[in-house]
Parts: structure tokens; sequence; C-alpha cells
């Protein structure tokens, strides 16, 4: 929101000259050849490397065609893979450009938001607890202001800082840890004191996340069997035939159809892109690793504040000690209820940036005649603190001296002067106000002589003023949220620094699950390891939290091998952020410093969005099981076609060369990377029970099921062969037999496998052009292999009657679709259950 300040900072022409003069605020670093790398990272590719390999032997032994082929299919595979780590690399650029930080100005005596890029010389630099502060500049004005500087001097002791100190100057990577500053920026980007020492979170590697390491394993172990049956096959051959190069392109055959160059690509196009979509829906996932846990999520926790309400912290309602009544603020006010709200106004900052101190000065403007506020000058704060906290603002003009304290009922009750009486009476409304789902607000003041202030604000001699009672109404859609979590089997608590009377109130109306148990946080301190991890299960009600109980509260699910789920906004989430498995930022109310401790944002601090996190998780590792499984099925029947008729010395020992396999390469990897990646959500996704975190690609189940589908796969195309062989078919007729069974094997693999669950007449409603778009592009490419005479000559294919192609196919097509009789079983099992 636009607000004029007393300070008018830099003009729009102020700016534009400034920026000529000084420069962009981005710290600039040398950039490495990405083209040169990337021409380097396929050079190590496997795959191509036995491709050059079998071109070299094709152009040593005279068949340059098949030389040419596989040389275009480098370059081919080359093509794909670069578009497709074009795609990713894209996708995460934009994430990157658009998860910088915003910063806030004062330009044209406007206070306005701009991109921390943006920054120039001589700006006006607006600095409020828990902001990164994006240049270094000097205090001209500031409250209650303190700066952790740890990233520059290693010390993690918040420094205390004004126009007065003797180092009056903020740097640029450093965070507010309380309060508000105004700064006249004197450095930018490389000029700074970060950009100096050179510290950047760009040379700080990433590392792999659990998912990824897995494949890499996987791909490794998978590489080196090709390796080793790549030699013992040479061995064999060359010890059987003497041709060192027939039994080198015999060898080279069967290790590329071992090798699963399709699985890191379709890793990374899937992980890549899916956090690019849940940008676009309003999410920002700032490390990989999250896509793979959300699916595993089994607890959320999320605050009351902003998360559940809507912020907008209504002042509504006051009490007075005198009259012992609670009053609308909307009613005739008498003058010790103005009085309450003016105390209240005093203890807050002078200039309000958080909603409940902005309610209260505007609430000040309306219940004065005459506004004292520029007459006073304050010259003595205590800052918010204390379990529950409380803060206190020492104003004079001259002559009068105001000490007003505003916090937390239990803060400032023990401390103030009250009879017995009263304290009932101050029970009773808080009772009353808290009921109703009101959050309470105690105000005092205090006299006292001289300027010699203790060293606690809780040695003043209090005067209990009155009660203020803020409404912030539930959102419109949180009872829908809740719902969404519990029916995906998420269950959901709520950690707030709120009292426990006003929270049940709100978590009652909006259908929240627990909402009659409740646990403080003085008392969650106090219980042992044991006792907690008992608690936390039982509890989902969480009041007067501070950072400590918080973080105690994710290490004891954690503890109790829950996957959890986080939301924070401000710089005491940070910890509690950091330690969950999935930190929930808040985008637009959330600190930097909670943005930088989670890893994910939300855009519009909407919890619903949370629920299309979750669901785009479960998507994205529902969609890549698929991908990988598909990927083993089908490697699995290549594989053994070549190597059976091989091994054992069947007619045909040489069924398949490479640009065979290269050709069935060309086809399955886009069907894995694009097909399933580009795959709807299932409609039982959401009402399944989250996956465990321990659960792999790779487990028994998953892999049963793949190397069940791809054994009969192969049983199919041996099947063919010896049907061709037993029928005395010559060999390139086998060959195109056993080519048409495999490849309608991929067709109707892609399509059954599109759901483990429900039926292939259910799956082609799904919304997905792209399955009809490469199955169409297969066909057409092996039509054209079959019909095209000189494409058939160079695959040395023949053309098939129409009833060798209607067994082929049937053949190819029977042996996945029987799979279709194990999906009716589990459908028929589940129904029965339910």
């Amino acid at each position: 929101m636009e607000k004029k300040f007393d300070f008018n900072g830099l003009t729009t022409d102020e700016v534009i000259a400034s920026k000529e003069k000084y420069g962009n605020n981005a710290i600039v670093y040398p950039k490495e050849n990405t083209f040169l790398k990337g021409l380097l990272e396929f050079a190590k590719d496997p795959m191509i490397i036995l491709l050059l390999v079998a071109s070299i032997i094709y152009f040593v032994s005279g068949k340059t065609a098949d030389a040419f082929f596989l040389t275009s299919a480098i370059l081919l595979i080359t093509f794909i893979s670069s578009y497709q780590n074009t795609r990713s690399r894209n996708a995460l650029q934009k994430l990157k450009k658009f998860t910088k930080p915003n910063c806030t100005v004062i330009r044209n005596n406007i206070k306005q938001e701009i991109k921390t890029d943006n920054l120039v010389i001589g700006d006006y630099l607006v600095l409020e607890e828990g902001t990164t502060i994006s240049a270094d500049g000097k205090i001209i004005h500031s409250n209650d202001f303190s700066v952790n500087e740890s990233i520059l001097t290693g010390e993690s002791v918040s420094v205390n800082k004004n126009k007065a100190s003797p180092n009056p100057f903020v740097y640029q990577g450093t965070t507010v840890t309380t309060g508000l500053a105004i700064v006249i920026i004197n450095a930018i980007g490389n000029t700074t004191q970060l950009g100096k020492i050179g510290k950047s979170l760009q040379n700080i590697p990433e590392e792999k996340t659990p998912l990824e390491i897995q494949i890499d394993h996987f791909v490794k172990k998978m590489a080196l069997a090709g390796t080793l049956v790549f030699i013992i096959v040479w061995g064999l051959n060359f010890y059987h035939s003497h041709n060192i190069l027939e039994s080198l392109l015999q060898s080279l055959t069967l290790a590329m159809s071992i090798l699963p160059e399709e699985i890191p690509i379709a890793f990374t196009t899937f992980m890549a892109l899916g956090a690019w979509r849940m940008m676009q829906q309003g999410i920002i996932v700032k490390q990989m690793k999250t896509v793979e846990t959300l699916g595993s999520a089994t607890v959320i926790c999320i605050d009351k504040t902003g998360t559940i309400t809507q912020n907008t912290m209504s002042f509504a309602k006051l009490f007075t000690v005198q009259s012992n009544k609670i009053t609308d603020v909307t009613d005739v006010l008498d003058n010790d209820e103005k009085e309450v709200i003016a105390t209240a106004m005093w203890a807050s900052e002078p200039i309000p940036f958080d909603p409940m101190e902005i309610a209260l000065h505007n609430a000040y403007t309306k219940s004065t005649k005459k506004d004292e506020r520029h007459k006073y000058k304050m010259i003595h704060e205590y800052a918010l603190s204390g379990k529950p906290p409380m803060m206190t603002h020492i104003f004079e003009n001259g002559t009068t001296q105001i000490i007003a304290s505003k916090g937390a009922p239990e803060a400032l009750l023990p401390i103030c002067n009250l009879s017995d009486i009263e304290k009932t009476q101050i029970h009773k409304a808080i009772k009353k106000l808290t009921s109703q789902g009101y959050r309470i607000l105690a105000v005092a003041k205090a006299i006292f002589e001289g300027k010699n202030y203790p060293k606690t604000q809780q040695n003043f001699q209090f005067e209990f003023k009155g009660l203020l009672a803020f409404y912030d109404p539930p959102k419109n859609n949180i009872n829908r949220v809740l719902q969404h979590f519990y029916k995906a089997g998420i269950g959901v608590k709520i950690i707030t620094g709120d009292n426990a009377l006003t929270t049940s109130a709100i978590a009652k109306q909006i259908g929240f699950i627990g909402f009659e148990k409740s646990i403080s946080g003085d008392e969650l301190m106090i219980l042992s390891d044991k006792e907690l991890q008992q608690k936390v299960g039982e509890i989902n009600l969480f009041t007067r939290m501070y950072p400590e109980a918080k973080l105690k509260i994710i290490n004891a699910l954690k503890a109790n091998n829950e996957i959890v789920a986080m939301t924070g906004d401000g710089v005491n989430d940070g910890p509690a952020l950091k330690a969950a498995h999935i930190g929930i930022a808040m985008g637009k109310k959330g600190t930097e410093i909670a943005k930088q401790a989670a890893s994910l944002i939300l855009i519009n601090d909407d919890l619903a969005k949370m629920v299309n996190a979750i669901a785009m998780g479960r998507k994205i590792y529902t969609n890549l099981k698929k991908a990988i499984q598909f990927i083993i099925s089908i490697h699995i029947p290549i594989i053994l076609t070549v190597f059976i008729p091989l091994a054992l010395g069947w007619k045909y020992p040489t069924i398949f060369s490479p640009i065979h396999i290269i050709f069935l390469e060309l086809i399955m990897g886009p069907t894995c990377s694009i097909v399933y990646e580009n795959e709807p959500l299932e409609k039982n996704t959401m009402t399944q029970k989250p996956r465990s975190f321990t659960t792999t690609f790779f487990n028994w189940k998953e892999l049963s099921t793949s190397i069940l589908q791809g054994v009969m796969i192969t049983i199919g195309s041996l099947l063919m062969y010896q049907y061709s062989v037993y029928l005395q078919y010559d060999e390139a007729l086998c060959r195109t037999i056993v080519f048409i069974v495999l490849v309608t094997a991929n067709v109707f693999l892609t399509l059954v496998n599109r759901s483990f669950y429900y039926s292939i007449f259910s799956t082609l409603s799904y919304k997905n052009n792209l399955v009809g778009f490469i199955i169409l592009i297969t066909i057409s490419s092996t039509a054209l292999l079959l019909y095209v005479p000189f494409l058939a000559r160079f695959f040395d294919f023949e053309q098939l009657t129409f009833k060798q192609l209607v067994i082929s196919i049937g053949v190819g097509s029977l042996s996945v679709l029987w799979y279709e009789g194990i999906k009716l079983f589990k459908r028929v099992t589940t129904t029965k259950a339910n």
C-alpha cells in the first residue's frame, strides 16, 4: 500500500541518473560456457559413446549408410536431450528470476515495493523485521532496530543500531532481527561488503536429492552390467567367429539395449517442469527435493493469523477497568476508553508496519480531537520480549513523559497493581472475548521520575488501563481446505502464539478436528522427549508457542516418523521451517528470513495452494514412477530379444543391429519423458494415504510389476521369432515380425501404464494430447520403415502380408493387455473392501 512519509526519497529522474552512473544492484560473476559444458556432458554419455564406437566400426567395415544413420542418430539424440535440458534449465531460470526478493523504498515521497536489482545509490530503503538487507547503507531513522550480521562477521548475536551508533551502517546479506529503520543506500552490487568478499549462494554446489542419488546408482549399476555383458559377449562371439568387428557390433547392440539412459532425463524433466507448473499456480519451489517430499507429507502444521484467518486485525471492542464493561469501538467512547486507545498507540511503533499497530494508530486518529504525536519524541524503548511477550515505549515532549506498554494479558496482569476484584473482572472479560474468537491485547501505563530507567520493563510500576479486542475473521475457503487435507490422509495441527480460548474458538468455527484440547508452550517445554512424542500425536492445538517450543514440536513429530510440512511467516519461524521436511513461507506477509529458511513459498498466502502443491507432488511422483516402470518394462524384452538368440545359438542370432536398437530408443525416450510428464492427476490420487517417504521407485512390488510386464512382452516377441523360424521365414521377415511385436507392445504399454488401477478405457478419457501425437508418430515412422523400399532395405525389413501384420500386432498387444485383468482384480477387491 502506498503511504506518505516524512522522507521524500529520490525522484524518478534521480533514480534514472543514479542507475546510469552506478548501474544496477547485482553482483556479477564470471559466466561459464554452458554450451561447452553441455558438449562435455554429452561426450560422457554412455549411449553416445556406444553409438560413436558403432559408427566408427561401420565406417571401417565399409557400411557407410549404417555409419551415417548412427551419426544422424547421435545428432538427433543430442538435439532431443538438448531440448529437454533446455526446457528444464529455462524452467529453473524462470523460477530463480521469479524468486528474486523485493525490497521497499521511498521514492517521490511514496513507499513502494521494487525488485532488489532495481535498487540504486541514494535510494531510501525501508527495513522491517525479518527482511534481508538488499544493499549497503547508512541509518537515518530507526525504531528498536537490530541486525544479525553473522554472514559477514560470523557472530550470531544481533547488533543494536541507530543513526547515533559508532557504526550506523547496514550491509547487504545481513538480516533485520527486530524493529524498523530507514537507510540511504551508499553501495550496491559488487561494491557492497558482501560483493567485495565474493560470498554467494551461487558458489555453493546444489546437493543431489535422495531420489536423484537412487536413480544415479541404478543407472550406474545398469551401465556396469552392460559393460560386463559387452565384454563377455564380445569374447564369446570372437571365439566362435574370429571376426573382431562383427562380434564387436553384436556386443555393442546388447550393451545399448541394457542402458536405461532415459531415466535421468525423465527425472530432470519431471522435477524441473513440475516446479515450473507449480509456480504457474502460485507456488514457488526453492529446492527440488521438496517436489519428491510433497507426496509423502503426513502432517501439516499451520499458523492461525494470516493462514487460517484473513490477517485483517480489525479493532472491534475494548474493556476498561473503570467501567468494567466491554464496549464496541463503533459506540460513543468515554474518556477512559479513549485513554486506553491512546496508551496502546503510544506503546506501538511511531511508524507502524504491523497490522495491529496500524489499526491502533487509525483508532487513535479517529478517537482524539487533538493529535499529539508530532509533539512527542521516543527517547527510550523496551523491545517486544518475554513469554508471553510485552513491549514498552517512553515518549517525551520536553516537560511531559509518557510510559506506555502493551502485550499479552498474562504478561501485564502480574506486574500491575490490581485488586482481587479487578483481576476477577478482567479475567471474566478476557474469557468472554476470547471465547468469541477475539485476540486480546492488554494496555498499561507507568509514571517514572528521571531518566535512570530500570533494566527490564517489568520493573516499572504499571497501572492497568484496559483490554483491546481485535477480530481477525477466518478465511472463506479454510474449511474446504481442511477437508481436502483430511480426505488426503494428512493430519493438521495449529501452532500459534495466541491464547488457547481465542484459537479454540476460531478452530471450532472452521471445523478443525481437535479444537477441544490444547497445550501451551510452557507446558510443552517441561515434558520429557517420550511424553512430548505422545502429546504431539494426541493434540492438534498448540497455543502460546515461541521458537524453541515450535522447534520441539517439529522434531517430536519427525521422531514419530511423520513427514512434516509447516507454514510460517515470521523471523521466529525460521528454525522450525528449516527443521520441517517441507518449510512453507508466505509470499506476501512472510519475512525474508522465513522465505530463506523455507523450501516452498505460497505467493498469495493462500493455504488452498498447499492442497494443490501436495496434489502436484503426488502427481509428479506417480507419473515419474509410471515413466520409469515403462522404461524398465520395455528394456527387458529388447535386452532378452537381443541376448537369447545370441546366447543360445538360434537360427538368426543377430536379429537386431545397433540401428534397430537406436530406433526403438528414439520412440521410447519421448514416451517416458514427454507423454507421462504431461499426464493429469488421477481421480483417486488425493483420496489415498500419503506414501511412505522410504518408498523408492525400485522396491520389489513395483519392480516385479515391471519385470513381469517385460517378461510377458519378451515371451510374445520370442514366440513370434520361433513361429517365423517354424514357418521357415527368412531372417529379414523374422526380424520385421519381431520388430512389429515390440513396437506394438511399446504403444499398448504406453496406454496400459497410464494407470495401474483404472482400465485403459478410463484412461483414454484423460486429457493429454501428447499421447495421441506420440503414438501417431510411432505408427507413422514404423509404417515408413516397412513400406518405403529404400528404408526397408536399409533396416533389412520385408513387407508383411495382412495376416502376418495382424498376428504380429495381436501378439504385441496381448503381451501387454493381460495386465488389464490385474487392474480389474484390484478394482473389484477395493470395492469389496469399501
